[in-house]
């Protein structure tokens, strides 16, 4: 009889702990939580930062801002979370990745390595955009001249009308593409 009661005993504090565990950590119920990505490379523990970058004085590098706006009404949103990561240079792995929150006017900007390709296709930042009640992926292919959208988010961002191209300035070998997404 005690054995019974020992171990009733140790599955209730596990319980406690893990509860405990679950409600003191976002992180980990949102890892439980999390929607299926469709991009290779994602990490949802990458850290909160917006500056990608190996080395600050060698490389090619590209700064990537735009907005995030509710595509119900068109109104910036503040609360959204942004996740970014590409393909490190030189490289197939993906350890470039951050997270950033949007700020009040729903405005991200991040700095990053020129990211490495797959053969036979553009470079890409791949983004994931969450709000407290909605994901959304996308990407954004880059050339060392210029930054295109695909298809998907040609058509699931239709609400931003000429805004949701990219836009594209080259200022003192430095390379700023403006990306605004809709979620």
């Amino acid at each position: 009889m005690e054995n019974l009661y020992a171990r009733r005993n140790f599955l209730k504090n596990v319980a406690l702990v893990t509860s405990g565990v679950a409600l003191l950590s976002p992180t980990i119920v949102q890892a439980f939580n999390t929607v299926e990505c469709p991009f290779e490379g994602y990490n949802p523990y990458s850290e909160e930062k917006s500056d990608l970058r190996v080395s600050t004085l060698f490389g090619n590098h590209i700064v990537v801002k735009g907005k995030v706006f509710d595509k119900n009404n068109l109104k910036e949103l503040s609360n959204a979370t942004l996740e970014v990561w590409h393909m490190s240079p030189n490289s197939s792995k993906f350890r470039h990745q951050a997270k950033l929150k949007v700020n009040s006017n729903g405005e991200f900007n991040f700095i990053t390595d020129f990211p490495n390709r797959e053969q036979g296709k553009f470079a890409k930042v791949y983004f994931k955009v969450s709000t407290t009640d909605r994901v959304y992926f996308t990407e954004l292919s880059v050339t060392n001249d210029n930054a295109f959208i695909n298809e998907k988010h040609f058509e699931e961002n239709k609400v931003l009308g000429d805004h949701r191209f990219p836009t594209n300035r080259l200022e003192n070998n430095l390379q700023t593409i403006t990306f605004n997404i809709a979620v």
